[in-house]
């Protein structure tokens, strides 16, 4: 028939061969079948094919490599990838390959044909445009890995869990994830599982019927119904209690909900994100988090890393996070002083990005626009930053005090008069300090700076 939609399937296996086909067939698709990649590449390269269905391990050309070469074979042809129980890690692979979906073995016929489907409708859909929404800031080499899991994952509804410590950006992340899919005129719908008391938790998420419990008098959608046709986020999903943790494992398994106090369950359509500044793998060895939940969570994993770890986003992020504060304060455009990207260069940053915004907001209202310097940060023990020399705040508080006054002393040309007034201390007392590191520290006011 002409208006049947054409189908490659690739596998070296020959009886999963024949079950796809005829899987495929009884769905109204028309299949042609591929041995291994080298032959798809012929046929691809022969005639024109709505979707290519491919395992990955196969001889001569397997998944992989068959997924690179569409690129200048069949670039507009989707592909969705079968991988075998345990080798997600390769599945997240060919993603970033070019996928634009994976099924895990074992899948049923339904399953297949359900994906199947869900991919082709998407290929009419247009493009959704990647200038809107969320700005991710990634000019540090650290960041391009998560840009490319982003970009996989935005094209899916694989479950993807988003790890990072607290403040990276995590949040971010997610929306970023749901504002490139296909489905990002759908809902974004937020839970954080930190927040809400576990008994509150099960109605929060899954909803309820009116006269479920004391208090219910009327019914009421729980989040994973409020999300339906777009994305769901769990916020730190490792302080859920282990009770919920059961019941969220089978509402992912399932695909439904039901709400407590119903009796009919509600279909699901939608994409979960998890996040969690918590070692997942060792929360799963203490027995605080269900091994389970976390496999079915852990599909397609990002781990954001810590903003130490990616000093080139920071004067990047701070002059957009000043940018929007002046405009948020009414006040005029500021600009950061090169002493003051130095500064902020050579933090690290515990509480990550969100702790530079918090910084870099003070610091707008306290400059009231116009130029910000370091002295308008308070970073490390909260006082303000004096100087330019971008020590970090790192060692014992005996080596913190000596950088700082050796960095004070070498401000000031060494001259103690000057270094004790600003560091608040007396005279007698700096040339102690300075004896002690090994300076030369005499009577008089003017001396040779120290060399260390």
């Amino acid at each position: 028939m002409s208006d049947q939609r054409a189908i490659l399937v690739v596998d070296d296996d020959p009886e999963m061969r024949v079950a796809l086909e005829l899987t495929l067939k009884r769905g109204g698709y028309a299949c042609t079948l591929a041995r291994d990649g080298k032959e798809a590449l012929g046929l691809l390269d022969q005639a024109a094919f709505d979707l290519v269905v491919t395992d990955l391990r196969m001889p001569r050309v397997d998944g992989i490599e068959l997924l690179e070469r569409m690129g200048a074979v069949a670039p507009r042809t989707p592909a969705l990838v079968i991988t075998a129980h345990g080798t997600v890690d390769t599945a997240v692979e060919s993603m970033k390959r070019g996928a634009v979906d994976f099924l895990q073995k074992p899948f049923g016929p339904d399953v297949l044909l359900a994906k199947v489907s869900g991919v082709l409708a998407r290929r009419r859909q247009p493009a959704v445009s990647k200038g809107r929404g969320s700005h991710l800031v990634a000019d540090d080499p650290a960041m391009a890995e998560v840009l490319s899991l982003v970009e996989a994952a935005a094209a899916t509804r694989a479950t993807v869990l988003i790890s990072g410590e607290s403040g990276t950006g995590k949040e971010v992340i997610a929306r970023r994830i749901h504002e490139l899919s296909p489905w990002a005129d759908g809902p974004f719908v937020g839970v954080n599982c930190a927040a809400i008391p576990a008994n509150l938790m099960e109605s929060e998420l899954f909803g309820h019927e009116k006269g479920a419990f004391t208090g219910a008098a009327e019914a009421r959608e729980g989040r994973f119904e409020q999300a339906q046709g777009g994305t769901l986020l769990l916020d730190e999903v490792s302080e859920m209690d282990p009770a919920l943790q059961a019941k969220l494992l089978r509402v992912l398994q399932e695909r439904e909900v039901e709400r407590v106090g119903g009796r009919r369950p509600i279909p699901l359509d939608l994409r979960v994100v998890a996040t969690t500044n918590r070692d997942l793998p060792e929360e799963v060895r203490k027995g605080r988090f269900r091994e389970d939940l976390y496999y079915r969570l852990h599909v397609l994993p990002i781990h954001v890393p810590p903003l130490r770890a990616r000093r080139r986003d920071i004067v990047p992020l701070a002059r957009a996070f000043l940018a929007r504060a002046c405009q948020a304060h009414g006040t005029p455009e500021g600009v950061l002083t090169p002493e003051a990207e130095r500064v902020l260069e050579n933090h690290d940053w515990p509480g990550n990005v969100r702790e530079l915004q918090n910084a870099v907001e003070r610091a707008a209202v306290l400059a009231r626009g116009g130029t910000v310097g370091p002295g308008h940060f308070r970073l490390g023990d909260g006082g303000p930053v004096r100087g330019s020399d971008g020590f970090r705040v790192e060692g014992t508080l005996e080596d913190m005090e000596r950088r700082i006054i050796l960095a004070a002393y070498e401000q000031h040309g060494a001259n103690k008069k000057a270094t004790a007034r600003a560091l608040g201390i007396n005279v007698k007392t700096l040339r102690a300090k300075l004896r002690a590191y090994g300076v030369d520290a005499g009577p008089g006011g003017e001396e040779s700076p120290p060399s260390g």
